[in-house]
């Protein structure tokens, strides 16, 4: 089965009475947006195999996989659900894909920290935009075309989504994936969804907020996710405002993350 992160959420999050055991284990083709590390740790206890897949409709759909190396097994849990997490490498029909500075069009290091856009060249790759000259030129400056997602490029060949362009939290200075904080967002026994978008800040610019769901019963204050977060990240990556809300959906279960950015301006 194929299903969006929220799909995801839905099962691992099923009452007892809804849940039956799983005859064998069913492979879950992971799509539509990345899912933390921590929700493929906890669909794979539920006895489910996580395949991360990653592309757009312009490549046709999914043009990249995490194609699982044997020794990876080997892996202790959180690790191996941090390998699962990484989008991985290129479908064979896809001629490649490259991790570059959309400015110099020049490849970033694979050392699995330097960030760049995730870019794609190849026969599944779309002509361009109906009677958008304009776009498609955009598109394709420098001769690939540019997914506008921003990621990072593993020693192994892996890439990996750190954020899409406009979705990247600038504060003071600092590059603040909101994947990274969803991820440690997640890793709290009490959080059922979450979203994190830039707030703006007189003083650094923008700030991480976050957007929290909580599971039936549980109690939690801005106070207490502020705190989880920083013992799991890096100060300043924490946010510094949480609401608690339901996330808006599209009808696939993709969250509006639009919509979010639009209440955080006005906070």
């Amino acid at each position: 089965m194929a299903g969006a992160p929220t799909v995801m959420g839905f099962l691992i999050n099923a009452t007892a009475e809804e849940k039956r055991k799983l005859p064998n284990v069913v492979n879950y083709f992971a799509a539509a947006a990345p899912p933390p590390a921590a929700t493929i740790r906890k669909l794979e206890a539920e006895g489910f195999n996580v395949i991360h897949v990653y592309g757009l409709t312009e490549t046709y759909g999914p043009a990249v996989v995490n194609a699982w190396h044997d020794e990876w097994d080997a892996l202790e849990t959180d690790k191996r659900a941090e390998v699962k997490a990484r989008q991985g490498v290129n479908y064979v029909v896809l001629e490649g894909i490259s991790v570059r500075d959309p400015e110099t069009m020049e490849e970033v290091p694979r050392d699995g920290e330097t960030m760049g856009e995730v870019m794609f060249r190849g026969n599944v790759t779309m002509k361009g935009y109906l009677k958008n000259p304009k776009a498609t030129t955009e598109a394709f400056a420098g001769g690939w075309f540019h997914s506008g997602d921003l990621g990072v490029w593993h020693k192994d060949n892996y890439i990996q989504l750190k954020d899409r362009s406009k979705d990247i939290i600038i504060s003071g200075g600092e590059n603040i994936s909101s994947i990274e904080v969803e991820d440690a967002l997640y890793r709290h026994p009490d959080i059922l969804e979450a979203a994190v978008v830039a707030r703006p800040d007189e003083k650094w610019g923008e700030t991480p907020c976050a957007f929290v769901t909580l599971k039936a019963g549980a109690t939690l204050t801005e106070k207490d996710v502020i705190e989880h977060c920083r013992a799991n990240l890096a100060h300043f990556k924490c946010p510094k405002t949480v609401i608690f809300t339901e996330l808006p959906k599209t009808s696939t279960g993709k969250i509006q993350k639009f919509k979010l950015r639009e209440t955080a301006e006005g906070l």
